[in-house]
Order: structure tokens, then sequence, then C-alpha cells
């Protein structure tokens, strides 16, 4: 009963502490965030701030992976689902669930003081599933066109991404997978579908 008792304790105090940290994110960039502003934010003095992490840094870091390992989780389940080529549909709502599970990351992570190195990294993430699904709609391009069409994709669902997150996550994520795919198969042919 005492170990269940500490896991609820850490798990609550971790929640706070990420809490804090993602909100003082959205303001500034992470050089500027102290220990001492965030643990008055979380209400935790600075010891327990050190018996969970090092410092800002690793604090991010572990945000960052748990974000990552629950994308990949969620593309190798899609790839384990299916002998067929998973749709883009399927791929667009399996990262956008997760992105809004992560709703306090995901605005820091699109935001101001982005960490670039980690939106390359959960691009690269989807590149695989999206490359793969990209050749079974479009046989005949070749690699280097479905490169190509990745990155300008990838870059449009950037900001598809941040026009959701300005409106509140309002909408569910097929809702906005289906619009991803709309225009990313009819490009500005969506505008007449979408009245």
């Amino acid at each position: 009963m005492k170990n269940l008792e500490n896991d609820h304790r850490v798990r609550v105090t971790k929640l706070l502490i990420r809490k804090a940290f993602t909100s003082l994110l959205s303001e500034k960039p992470i050089e500027s965030i102290t220990v001492k502003e965030l643990c008055a934010l979380a209400g935790i003095n600075r010891g327990t701030f050190y018996t969970h992490y090092q410092d800002i840094y690793e604090l991010l870091g572990e945000i960052e992976e748990a974000m990552v390992s629950e994308i990949d989780a969620a593309l190798l389940s899609l790839a384990d689902n299916s002998g067929s080529p998973t749709t883009l549909v399927a791929i667009c709502t399996e990262v956008f669930q997760c992105l809004k599970d992560n709703s306090d990351m995901c605005t820091i992570m699109l935001g101001n003081y982005c960490d670039k190195q980690f939106v390359a990294r959960l691009l690269a993430l989807g590149k695989q599933a999206c490359l793969k699904s990209y050749s079974s709609y479009f046989k005949e391009a070749s690699p280097r066109s479905i490169e190509y069409f990745y990155s300008f994709v990838s870059a449009g669902c950037i900001g598809l991404l941040r026009r959701w997150m300005e409106d509140g996550m309002d909408g569910a994520p097929l809702e906005i997978a289906r619009m991803a795919e709309q225009i990313m198969l009819t490009g500005v042919g969506f505008l007449d579908m979408s009245s």
C-alpha cells in the first residue's frame, strides 16, 4: 500500500511540475526558466524538483521522450494491424490524437519557443508510414517526388495543427485528419468540398 501511495504522489508531483513547466515555456525560452520560478508555480520546493530531475533540460527530455514513445507506439500499432498500407487519415488521426492528449506539450512544440530539433524528430517518426502510404496512392510517382511531397505536406500539417490549437483543439482528431487528407489529395479543390 505504501508503494502505491508513493507512486501516486510521484505522479501528482510530476504532473504539477510538467504543468508549471509548460506554462512557463509558453511564455519564454527554456534558457530563461529557473528551477526556483518553476517550483513556485508548481507549489513545490526545490528539493522535490531535484528528487526527480537534475535540471530543467532533463525535465524537457523526459516529456519529449514520453511524447515520442506515445506517437511511435501509435504508428507501430497501425503498421501491425494491417497488411495493406495505412491510410493517410489513419496516420494523421493517430498523430493528432497523441498531440491532443499532450496538448500542453503540443502548444509548446509549435509555439514561439519551440525546440526545432524535437519537431524534426516528430516529423521523422511519421515519415516512413507516410511515404509508404503515398507510394500506394501515387504508384507512378518517383521516390524523390514522394519525398518532396512529404516535405510539403508535413509543413502544411504543422500549419494545420497550429490553427487547430488556436481554435482550442476544437474538433476531433479524426475530423482534422480527414481535412488534412482532403487538402493533401485535392489541393485547392478542398475549398470547393468544404462549403
